[in-house]
C-alpha cells in the first residue's frame, strides 16, 4: 500500500503537469508570479498566489495540505522557493514545476507568449 504521507519529489516537469491536467488529476497548480506577470501569459486552471503575499495568504492553501500542489513561475526560481517553504509548513506533496512558464511555453504550448 502507498504511503499517502510520503513527500513527493521536490521538482516536477512541464510534460508530468499537462498529463495531469488532460487526465483530470486533482491537484492545485499554483502561480506563484505576480499579477502582472499572470495576466500577460498563464496556464489555463492555475491559480494565482504571488509569493510576495504567501505569508499574509496561506490560510487559503490549508484545503490542500494533504493533497498535490505543483507551484510554478517564470522560469522555476520563485516556485522552488515557494515549494520549500511549503514543504516547511507541512506540505509534504508541493512540488515546483521545473522551468516554469517559460519552459511550458516552449514544451508544451507554444502559441503562448514569453517574457
Amino acid at each position: 500500500m502507498a504511503d499517502t504521507n510520503a513527500k513527493s519529489p521536490m521538482e516536477t516537469t512541464c510534460q508530468a503537469v499537462k498529463s495531469k491536467l488532460d487526465s483530470g488529476d486533482e491537484f492545485l497548480l499554483l502561480d506563484c508570479r505576480e499579477q502582472d506577470e499572470h495576466e500577460l501569459v498563464h496556464i489555463e486552471g492555475s491559480r494565482l498566489l504571488p509569493m510576495s503575499e504567501l505569508m499574509v495568504r496561506a490560510a487559503e492553501l490549508e484545503p490542500y495540505r494533504s493533497r498535490e500542489i505543483v507551484v510554478h513561475c517564470h522560469h522555476g526560481g520563485r516556485s522552488m522557493q515557494v515549494t520549500q517553504w511549503l514543504r516547511q509548513q507541512g506540505y509534504t506533496r508541493a512540488q515546483s514545476m521545473a522551468g516554469g512558464i517559460d519552459r511550458w511555453a516552449c514544451e508544451i504550448e507554444p502559441n503562448l507568449p514569453r517574457y
